[in-house]
């Protein structure tokens, strides 16, 4: 046995606590996202959730004011006896952030407040085809332009960020692929936003599907939810995958691409990407389109629509359409969810309630062979644009 006589010498690890400035820095930050992502909340119910007494929440409350983060309010009729705890709202007006969306054949962009309140929004149509920077970066910009022009001079813009349907690099937001958009690699897209903007502010850049995951797990239906998949189907199809809270990125940062996960290797269809039998290939607009008999120069939302209207009424080939693209989009659901176990999953579309099979679990396994959990349907996504 070795004993060491000389006394332990100061390591790094042991520092001093935090001081009662980055505590209360700490604090203000928290207290500030639960109105921010729960919107208006009494000082009663943030006591509970933030486990503090009641004189430090009305210190925390008293800063954000003054600063013009929140402000504080009588609520409306409460049915209780005693005196009311004031209602702590979110100034939406006073901080904003810019919001892209980049689609294969849309683009929005939006200024939104604190409480993820819309403040103002600018849509304009794509033309499909080649990936043109100039087509994109300049109809964004000049709609921030014109959003900033409108905001009053004691407001500040702190951040901006871009939805692009594609692998967007993790670090840099560099546009790696985009099979429906992008025909070539490496798109400095980040880079040339924020040039263009001249905000003084990065330009975030995001997977459209990841961010939308993550949208839903903060604010939509997957509240709470520390794991679950996002199926999300425009022209291709995306997905988002969040694992124990945390968004799978993988290690490059296209984790979740399940669009192109190989679901029929047999005699699957031609996929954009360039392999065969992708689940974007089985079940992404032209699939069924060309399925219903109905491809041509009619594309998008109001061409998918037109498949669905037709299927109510009876229409046999595009009820068998539906219920082709229903089926393949069950088994390739099914297959992220069977080793992932996921306590949610959301799918979010052009008609994702209406297509057949959407709901199913996807092929039944033999009765010898019972599969550890079956997967629930999966239910419709409550965030973004119902067109």
């Amino acid at each position: 046995m070795i004993i060491d006589s000389d006394p332990p010498k100061e390591s790094k690890a042991m520092r001093a606590g935090p001081s009662q400035e980055e505590i209360r820095r700490h604090n203000l930050g928290a207290l500030l996202r639960h109105v921010h992502l729960g919107g208006p909340t009494s000082r009663a119910e943030l006591t509970n959730r933030m486990g503090l007494n009641r004189s430090t929440i009305m210190a925390l409350t008293a800063d954000l004011t003054a600063a013009g983060l929140v402000r504080e309010e009588l609520p409306r009729e409460t049915g209780r006896a005693g005196r009311p705890s004031l209602v702590v709202r979110p100034e939406s007006a006073r901080v904003y952030v810019f919001a892209f969306d980049v689609g294969v054949d849309r683009m929005v962009a939006a200024r939104v407040g604190l409480g993820g309140t819309i403040l103002d929004r600018r849509e304009t149509v794509r033309r499909r085809g080649s990936f043109s920077m100039e087509e994109i970066v300049g109809p964004l910009a000049a709609f921030a332009r014109q959003m900033h022009r409108r905001t009053r001079p004691d407001t500040v813009c702190v951040g901006v960020a871009a939805a692009f349907p594609g692998g967007v690099g993790r670090d840099d937001g560099i546009i790696r692929f985009g099979p429906n958009m992008v025909t070539v690699e490496d798109v400095p897209f980040a880079e040339e936003m924020t040039r263009r903007l001249a905000f003084g502010l990065p330009v975030a850049v995001g997977n459209d599907a990841n961010l939308a995951a993550l949208a839903e797990q903060t604010r939509g239906v997957g509240v709470g939810c520390r794991d679950l998949v996002y199926l999300h189907g425009d022209v291709g199809i995306g997905g988002g995958v969040i694992v124990n809270g945390q968004l799978l990125g993988g290690h490059l940062g296209f984790g979740g691409e399940v669009g192109h996960m190989i679901v029929n290797p047999g005699r699957g269809r031609l996929c954009s990407c360039g392999s065969l039998g992708c689940l974007e290939a089985e079940v992404g607009e032209r699939a069924l389109l060309e399925a219903a008999g109905r491809f041509g120069p009619k594309v998008g939302v109001d061409a998918v629509r037109a498949v669905v209207d037709a299927a109510d009424r009876g229409d046999v080939v595009a009820q068998a359409a539906l219920s082709r693209v229903g089926d393949w989009l069950g088994l390739g659901g099914r297959q992220p969810r069977q080793p992932l176990q996921p306590g949610d999953d959301r799918v979010r579309g052009h008609a994702p309630g209406d297509l057949p099979g959407v709901g199913r679990p996807g092929p039944q396994p033999s009765r010898r062979r019972r599969p550890a959990a079956v997967p629930r349907a999966p239910a419709p996504a409550h965030l973004g644009p119902r067109r």
